[in-house]
């Protein structure tokens, strides 16, 4: 069975050549076939194959989190509950399919992050490559890259994945340098069909006042919105709700919608 195993090994069917024995003994006890027997082991194989690409996926995503849609609490808030729908509806990924683009508008802890990242490991889970950033720790990994003459091959990480979720823009407001880059990854997509998510604490209309100038503001906006779905969370804080709740000693409030970990850039 050693020399099964290795062979095993060697065919790269990592699941099979560890748990040979178990697996054999498992098809003897249920009376299997030869032929039933070889399916159920392959498709064991492949489903083992699935999860290890969603992992790696994951891992690739910088998502940091696996939430659900079960966990978003779409009664937080009444315009929640008037675009459930259209929010569940994105569920099916068609969106990345379409390269279509998601822009959720909304104040601080209202839900964006935490809504981005739900949306995000479903396409990891449905074989999309998927990058999490906020918005500024791309745009200074790209001036970074200015100096080592690596931006061509830098923007490329940015611009390749089929889903791109970036995060709180609008909270710090960029230079001409910036917003050039910033230009240049939206562009890039637009160009090549591929989905972005924002969220942003920002209506379009003030964006002139987060990039650089109102003309490239108009530029990046009128290329987000040309094929976009754009989602409106309003309602207070689900922090702020949690941290009145817990002063006043009443039942734990369900988590916080926004989940975002180790930002570097100020949450507003």
């Amino acid at each position: 069975m050693n020399n099964l195993a290795a062979k095993l090994a060697q065919l790269k069917l990592a699941l099979l050549s560890h748990q040979l024995d178990t697996l054999l003994a498992d098809a003897a006890s249920k009376n299997l076939s030869l032929a039933a027997t070889l399916e159920w082991l392959a498709d064991l194989e492949l489903e083992h194959r699935r999860q290890f690409a969603i992992q790696r996926r994951f891992r690739f995503s910088r998502l940091q989190t696996q939430p659900t849609i079960e966990q978003f609490h779409f009664q937080h808030h009444k315009s929640r509950m008037q675009v459930k729908n259209r929010l569940l509806h994105l569920l099916d990924l068609d969106f990345i399919a379409q390269g279509t683009n998601v822009i959720l508008i909304g104040n601080p802890g209202t839900g964006k992050t935490f809504l981005a990242k739900i949306l995000g490991w479903r396409a990891c889970q449905a074989n999309y490559r998927v990058l999490f950033t906020t918005a500024m720790d791309m745009l200074n990994h790209l001036l970074a890259s200015q100096a080592d003459h690596s931006l061509v091959r830098k923007l490329k990480l940015y611009t390749d994945p089929p889903f791109l979720i970036v995060d709180e823009l609008g909270y710090l407001s960029l230079d001409q340098q910036t917003s050039n880059l910033f230009y240049q990854v939206i562009s890039t997509r637009h160009s090549q069909r591929r989905s972005s998510l924002i969220t942003t604490n920002t209506a379009f209309s003030d964006w002139g006042n987060i990039l650089y100038n109102t003309t490239i503001a108009t530029a990046i906006a009128d290329r987000l919105v040309e094929n976009s779905e754009i989602f409106l969370l309003a309602g207070d804080s689900l922090r702020k709700a949690k941290k009145s709740q817990s002063l006043a000693g009443s039942v734990q409030a369900p988590p916080c919608d926004d989940n975002p970990e180790s930002r570097r850039s100020p949450a507003g």
